[in-house]
C-alpha cells in the first residue's frame, strides 16, 4: 500500500514538473535590446519548421545575439534541444525509481544528446565564418562543397538524435502497452515534447544547408 501511494505521489510530482517545464519552454521573452529586425528574422526563419510558434517563443530570447545569422540561429536551436533533452533525462531518471522500465528510454535520450552535441562544433565553425557562407550551386567552388559536406554531417547527427527519441517512445508503447498506463502517458508526452524541439533544429539546419549561412537582407 505504501509503495502504491509512493508511486502515485511521484507520478503527480513528475506531472507537475512536466507541465511547469512546458510552460517555461513556451513563454520565453525577447531580450530588451533585441531589434524589430532581429525578432522578424527569427519569426520568418521559424516559419520553415513544423512548430513555428514554439520555435519563435523558444528562440526569440536570443534575438539580439543571433543578429540575423541563420548559422547562429541553427546552433542555438540545437543548444535549446540539448537543454530540453537534459531536463528530460533528469525527469525520466526520477520516474524510473518507481518504474524501472523507463530506464531504457533514459538511455535513448542520452544517446540523442550525444548525437546532438556532435554537430555543435560544426555549427560553431560555420557561425564564425568557417567553411564559407554560400550554399552549394552546380558550379560551386571547393569551399561551398565543404560547407555542403559539413551540413550533411549536421543533418545526419540531428536525424540520428530524433531516431533515438522515436525509438524511446516506440519501444515503450510496444513493450509496455498494457502496463502502467499513467507512466506510459507521462513518458510519451514528455519525449514527444522533446521531439518538437529536435524537429525545429532539424528544419532550421535543413534551411541553412539549402540557403547558406550569410546574414539575410
Amino acid at each position: 500500500m505504501v509503495s502504491k501511494n509512493l508511486t502515485a505521489t511521484l507520478l503527480l510530482f513528475t506531472t507537475f514538473l512536466f507541465i511547469s517545464g512546458s510552460i517555461s519552454a513556451v513563454h520565453s521573452f525577447p531580450q530588451l535590446n533585441a531589434t524589430t529586425n532581429d525578432l522578424d528574422f527569427i519569426r520568418t526563419s521559424c516559419n520553415v519548421t513544423l512548430h513555428p510558434e514554439l520555435c519563435f517563443k523558444s528562440l526569440s530570447c536570443y534575438a539580439s545575439t543571433v543578429h540575423e545569422s541563420p548559422a547562429r540561429l541553427t546552433k542555438l536551436s540545437v543548444d535549446v534541444a540539448i537543454t530540453k533533452a537534459k531536463s528530460t533525462v533528469v525527469f525520466l531518471s526520477k520516474l524510473s525509481r518507481s518504474a524501472a522500465e523507463v530506464k531504457d528510454c533514459v538511455s535513448f535520450v542520452e544517446d540523442a544528446i550525444d548525437s546532438m552535441r556532435d554537430c555543435l562544433p560544426i555549427l560553431q565553425n560555420i557561425s564564425h565564418g568557417g567553411d564559407v557562407a554560400a550554399a552549394p550551386s552546380p558550379a560551386a567552388p571547393p569551399s561551398s562543397k565543404v560547407f555542403a559536406s559539413r551540413m550533411d554531417d549536421v543533418l545526419t547527427y540531428i536525424t540520428a538524435a530524433m531516431t533515438y527519441e522515436e525509438t524511446c517512445t516506440d519501444q515503450y508503447e510496444d513493450e509496455y502497452e498494457d502496463k502502467e498506463g499513467k507512466v506510459k502517458t507521462i513518458v510519451c508526452d514528455r519525449v514527444n515534447k522533446l521531439k518538437m524541439f529536435s524537429s525545429i533544429a532539424l528544419s532550421l539546419a535543413a534551411s541553412l544547408a539549402n540557403n547558406g549561412s550569410s546574414p539575410r537582407d
